[in-house]
């Protein structure tokens, strides 16, 4: 359990913004010790993280105050599906870039795209092979 200060830190916003997301029912103190502190539970941390960042992707509070909502109300079967069905969305995102990169891959002279390979980082380069094999293009690396 996290007192606001902890939680605070811990998200890396200001004790100002939980007791406004508190007053807005955003989040919720899961109990009150014996000196009457709000005591938030690790979850809280986690939907804090949620919270900014849907901010981050421009979703207003209300917006995201009624798809916190909506989460709550769905058993955790149907949250891995919508999840899954975001993560098949995301790489049909991702297999499309791909698929706009090619024909520009392709032209690059060797030493261009030797160059270019070399500044990836490795967790990159293993993501495009991924995505390569997932949409059953030869290697370009």
């Amino acid at each position: 359990m996290y007192r606001i200060g902890e939680l605070s830190k811990l998200a890396n916003i200001s004790p100002r913004t939980i007791d406004y997301y508190t007053s807005l029912g955003l989040i919720e103190p899961a109990e009150r010790s014996a000196k009457n502190y709000r005591l938030y539970a690790h979850e809280t941390l986690l939907r804090l993280e949620r919270i900014e960042q849907m901010k981050k992707d421009k979703y207003t509070l209300d917006e995201i105050k009624a798809t916190l909502e909506s989460w709550s109300k769905i058993t955790p079967e149907e949250q891995v599906s919508r999840k899954l069905t975001d993560l098949q969305l995301h790489l049909s995102q991702l297999e499309r870039e791909v698929k706009e990169l090619e024909p520009v891959i392709k032209n690059l002279k060797p030493r261009q795209a030797n160059r270019l390979y070399t500044r990836l980082m490795p967790q990159t380069a293993a993501c495009i092979e991924a995505l390569m094999l997932l949409i059953n293009k030869s290697s370009l690396m």
